[in-house]
């Protein structure tokens, strides 16, 4: 028994084409393939039940937000945990964006895999796993696509009974962020000025490139030497390019670092620490 996804691109943007799943009758054989006529075939409901599989829960890279850089391809596993009387036959899973599912998708991070690897938990339960890959030279090309992605979920039982749900829960796709710092003059007379200067930038899915980050609020913290803990010193909003700069007074030796919060499309981040004598 199979479940097929397919993506194709019509207009420039990406679509849905095709759902294929395994044949619901309980007396089909093991590998075979359904037309695009069956229940979750083309013509199929975006939500569908058949029987009394039931989907009990799916996880997306682990529960971990999906980061994107603007060159490297970010391969990660979505899993189905479902169950059926019956036991679990196959389940499959792939992330998509857009509004609808039949009418409106431009994205899609598919599998390349035709069916699920499923690893029985038990007589009726098991879980499916499928590898996807993000990548910005293929199905991550604009900016648009950062944030919340649907994801479409679909069991079979060993009974042919199944479920579909086209937009079981979001995930997060981000782009990847960048964070940086330097503290001068190093070494500094305690009581003078120290510059604290940095930069926050992220990928640019439109570009291929990093670009500033701006009018965000980034914490510049300090650690005293010879402690394990940071404390906030002041808020710093970025600027052009997505540039920090901010001054401090020199009081004792200690690191300073810049840290992110994060947002809706770009992840949370932390520069690295740089160390200031203070003599």
């Amino acid at each position: 028994m199979r479940m097929r996804a397919t993506v194709a691109a019509v207009s420039g943007a990406l679509a849905l084409s095709a759902l294929a799943v395994p044949a619901a009758q309980a007396d089909a054989e093991p590998g075979a393939l359904v037309s695009s006529a069956t229940p979750f075939g083309a013509t199929a409901a975006a939500d569908e039940v058949v029987g009394d599989t039931v989907i009990k829960s799916v996880s997306v890279n682990g529960g971990k937000d999906v980061l994107v850089g603007t060159t490297n391809k970010k391969t990660f596993t979505i899993s189905v945990t479902a169950t059926d009387p019956s036991g679990i036959e196959d389940g499959y899973a792939f992330l998509w964006h857009g509004t609808d599912i039949d009418t409106d998708v431009d994205g899609a991070i598919v599998p390349d895999a035709e069916n699920g690897t499923c690893t029985a938990l038990n007589a009726t339960s098991a879980t499916c796993k499928v590898t996807v890959v993000a990548d910005p030279n293929e199905n991550i090309y604009s900016n648009v696509l950062a944030g919340k992605w649907k994801v479409f979920a679909g069991a079979v039982g060993k009974d042919g009974d199944y479920v579909i749900k086209d937009a079981y829960k979001t995930h997060s796709v981000k782009r990847y962020s960048r964070l940086t710092v330097n503290a001068s003059p190093e070494p500094v007379k305690k009581g003078r000025t120290i510059t604290v200067t940095g930069a926050l930038t992220r990928a640019n899915w439109d570009t291929g490139k990093y670009a500033g980050y701006t009018h965000q609020s980034v914490k510049l913290q300090f650690k005293k030497k010879g402690s394990t803990t940071y404390t906030d010193v002041k808020t710093v909003k970025s600027g052009s390019a997505g540039a920090l700069k901010t001054t401090v007074t020199a009081s004792t030796d200690g690191t300073f670092r810049y840290v992110f919060a994060g947002t809706s499309t770009t992840p949370a981040v932390t520069s690295s620490g740089d160390f200031v004598d203070v003599q």
